[in-house]
């Protein structure tokens, strides 16, 4: 198909100072954890960013010193000359297919503990260290005149490795340059500190200094996050966000802009549904400068694209993690086939993975981290080996991701659910408050699938063993998901709670079943991910009382990683939810439920209710399965996979499908595949 005319703007080239973007399509620097301790996987990481059209491809963070070293996260190094040969990989592989390659030089003061180098870190005026029990010393003139060298030695480095763009970082509360600018960092007196003037004074120089270094072959970026969205306690782009930018608005070849911290510019979908919701605190930097804008929004819409441009928004497309659910946008909406987009769903599985420390994932996208470890490619499979048909039972998430690829490898596939509807565990979750976007896995695998003609879908179909022994079909591939537990058994308790098997208990299965929930509502909470704050807001918004209990120290507290914990306590305390931590449920009599502080037995209290919800984990529907296994021998193959296998994430669902129908009828084993290894050089 051909691209559709109105997006052609889109294609336009973009001239960067001394270089020129091919389209506006810019994936900013955003964290894979893949970095410097993973080099082959960040250059096939991003390859395949250029390889799916983006016209500009940027690394992570890019540690320029030993003295503001982020260990234990895994992001960039360019210390010194060895680091060299391993970003060559990377601009290497972007070059490849036409694509521009961006590094962002990061100096993170005291958000940088240096547990790795053991250096005092520096920060404009003596502060605490971030998530440490250390301090950040006051820089001294020489220390200011250090990090301008170290910057300038850094972008010598960029350029030698075959960088098109040099990143000059002020974003995120995190960067030493955005602390100079907050006077909460800089009390200095100094002609460094006082007036914005002075705060500025330094990212002034350092961007002068990088351009006379570099700038007859390199583009100079500036990411810049004009407001923290703290009001008059962090910057503001009303004020001192514009002034800022005011006073520099010539200096850099290209603006990127966002908003701080990190997890407002990477809110997740949950509490920024809309695409652009960036679009009110950064729209204005284009009319005080003449050089070209990038901003991101978590843009999937090729006309929010479109709009962004021709409104004079933004001249660059800027995407993070839209590029990581879908590498091949571009490429899609160049080659008309909008419909065959992964979208991303804002969930920041990717964002978790980074605060862990951890390679990269995507719930969409299943190969991301994965193109050099297995070689995966987002839209490349291995045919079919054999002529042989394939059964799959249960289209939630693991089903029809390895139902799609099976139909993509050309095997003959029928998909059996015993819903009426396909989706599984998606259609109930996505109805929860703010979780609509992800209805977009099941919509996205839907769409393919029904386009399969080797694709035979039978909804309302209940398969006992017998049946699928005299359909008499070689390879079965059994998705048939997992339940909440009704017993209490979780984390903090391995063993059934006392006093539930005697009551009426509701799980989040009977309540996204739609069961009637009556007057104060104790929900109890040890799963600590999503599922028990979207409930108890659930139940408020009905008009219920809530009482949420949890043995964690904070609501939620998985979701740390992904960005959301404070948000998710925040609103539940603004509904009138009453949260009550570090609680374990001990017991339960009639409608009374009896709780205790975890650290101390002797510091109980008594919860009344009137309906109880227990969210604790989740047991595997493998009675089917196991079933089958008592006649393995008919079949060629037989695998449970996703939450049948074991309960998680929809990530790890859709990975373990997509996995299940990558290595069927290979070598490898889909349970423990074997992978490719970066080896320290010994």
């Amino acid at each position: 198909m051909a691209r559709d005319p109105k997006y052609d703007i889109l294609f336009e080239p973009v001239k960067i100072g001394p270089v020129t973007a091919p389209n506006r399509f810019f994936q900013v620097p955003h964290c894979n954890t893949l970095g410097h301790g993973r080099p082959r996987s960040e250059a096939a990481n991003r390859r395949t960013k250029a390889e799916g059209g983006w016209g500009v491809v940027c690394t992570q963070e890019v540690e320029i010193h030993p003295s503001a070293d982020l260990t234990p996260f895994i992001e960039g190094r360019i210390w010194d000359d060895r680091d060299i040969p391993q970003h060559r990989l990377m601009t290497d592989a972007v070059h490849e297919y036409g694509a521009l390659a961006g590094i962002e030089l990061a100096y993170n003061a005291s958000h940088s503990p240096n547990l790795y180098s053991r250096i005092a870190p520096m920060s404009p005026s003596a502060t605490v260290v971030h998530g440490n029990p250390i301090q950040a010393r006051a820089m001294s003139k020489r220390d200011i005149s250090d990090v301008r060298r170290w910057h300038v030695e850094a972008a010598k480095r960029s350029k030698q490795a075959g960088y098109d763009i040099v990143y000059v970082y002020a974003g995120h509360d995190m960067g030493l340059l955005q602390h100079f600018f907050k006077p909460q960092y800089n009390k200095r007196s100094d002609e460094y500190g006082g007036s914005l003037e002075n705060r500025v004074r330094f990212t002034k120089e350092i961007l002068i200094d990088i351009k006379e270094a570099v700038g007859d072959q390199c583009a100079i970026a500036f990411r810049f996050a004009t407001d923290e969205l703290r009001g008059p306690d962090g910057l503001q782009w009303e004020s001192e966000g514009r002034d800022i930018v005011g006073m520099l608005a010539e200096i850099p070849d290209l603006w990127d802009v966002n908003i701080s911290g990190w997890d407002n510019d990477s809110s997740t979908a949950r509490f920024e549904p809309n695409e652009g919701y960036q679009e009110p605190y950064t729209a204005f930097v284009k009319t005080l400068t003449s050089k070209p804008v990038v901003g991101v929004g978590r843009f999937t819409s090729a006309d929010a694209m479109v709009s962004q441009i021709k409104r004079g928004v933004l001249d660059l497309i800027g995407a993070a993690r839209p590029s990581i659910a879908d590498p091949f946008l571009p490429r899609k909406i160049d080659e008309g086939r909008i419909e065959d987009i992964r979208e991303c769903i804002g969930c920041n599985i990717c964002v978790a993975q980074d605060m862990l420390a951890a390679p990269i994932r995507c719930t969409q996208n299943p190969t991301q981290g994965e193109e050099w470890k297995q070689n995966w490619h987002p839209e490349k499979i291995d045919a079919a080996v054999s002529d042989d048909a394939v059964l799959v039972v249960g289209a939630g998430p693991a089903g029809l991701e390895c139902s799609m690829q099976l139909a993509n490898r050309g095997y003959a596939v029928t998909l059996a659910e015993a819903g009426d509807v396909l989706g599984g565990r998606i259609v109930r979750e996505s109805d929860l408050p703010g979780m609509a976007s992800y209805a977009r896995v099941r919509d996205y695998r839907e769409n393919q699938i029904r386009q399969k003609p080797n694709v035979e879908i039978y909804l309302g179909n209940h398969l006992s063993a017998n049946d699928i022994i005299e359909l008499q079909i070689p390879h079965v591939l059994i998705a048939t998901g997992a339940h909440w537990r009704r017993d209490g058994t979780g984390r903090q308790h391995a063993f059934p709670i006392e006093g539930l098997e005697n009551v009426s208990v509701l799980t989040p299965d009977d309540v996204l079943a739609g069961a009637e929930i009556n007057g104060r509502v104790l929900i109890y909470d040890d799963d600590h991910y999503f599922m028990g704050s979207t409930i108890a807001e659930r139940c408020r918004d009905q008009g219920n009382d809530v009482c949420l209990v949890t043995p964690e120290s904070k609501l939620s507290i998985w979701t740390e990683y992904t960005l959301e914990q404070a948000k998710i306590q925040s609103r539940l305390l603004a509904l009138g939810v009453e949260i009550v931590v570090s609680h374990q449920l001990l017991k339960v009599v009639a409608n009374k439920a009896t709780i205790a502080n975890i650290y101390s037995n002797n510091h109980q209290q008594q919860v009344d209710f009137e309906t109880l919800i227990v969210v604790t984990s989740r047991q595997s529907d493998d009675v089917l399965y196991q079933a089958l296994l008592e006649q393995e021998h008919r079949f060629k193959t037989l695998r449970a996979i996703g939450d049948c296998n074991a309960p998680g994430t929809v990530a790890a669902a859709v990975y373990d499908g997509h996995s299940a129908a990558r290595y069927l009828e290979s070598d490898q084993d889909i349970y423990a595949p074997l992978f490719a290894r970066e080896m320290p050089e010994i």
